[in-house]
């Protein structure tokens, strides 16, 4: 496994991760489970309505943290906005949890792409390995 496939798998196993947003000058952090690779991006996904939303719309720039297994991954970017059905519908395919409370015809649903990205994996025994996409 390489690159962005490694760093979406990585948060598939751990199953959550922390996001990171600026709303003003103060940090904002909240946990997410969604992941998909999609056509080459890396995805997540949240509701328009939330305050999340509105950050991202304000500054794109963003940070995630996870860590399973003695490891840990921060990926940081900027997250670009995808109204597109498809990307939606796939998102609500790989996490079928979410169909309860979002629908790729809604006008709440989001989805988002890393662009710029680096994501650096971590341990307190391992050399560290960066990948950028």
């Amino acid at each position: 496994m390489e690159g962005i496939e490694k760093v979406c798998a990585f948060l598939d196993e751990a199953k959550t991760y922390y996001l990171a947003t600026v709303e003003g000058d103060q940090p904002r952090v909240r946990p997410f489970g969604t992941c998909l690779l999609y056509e080459g991006k890396l995805y997540i996904q949240t509701g328009k309505a939330k305050s999340v939303s509105r950050q991202l719309a304000a500054n794109p720039k963003a940070e995630i943290c996870a860590f399973t297994g003695g490891r840990w991954l921060r990926v940081a970017g900027e997250l670009v906005n995808d109204d597109s059905r498809a990307a939606k519908v796939a998102m609500l395919e790989k996490m079928p949890s979410l169909k309860a409370m979002y629908s790729a015809d809604d006008d709440n649903t989001q989805v988002l792409y890393f662009k710029n990205a680096v994501a650096t994996f971590s341990s307190f025994t391992e050399p560290q390995e960066v990948i950028e996409f």
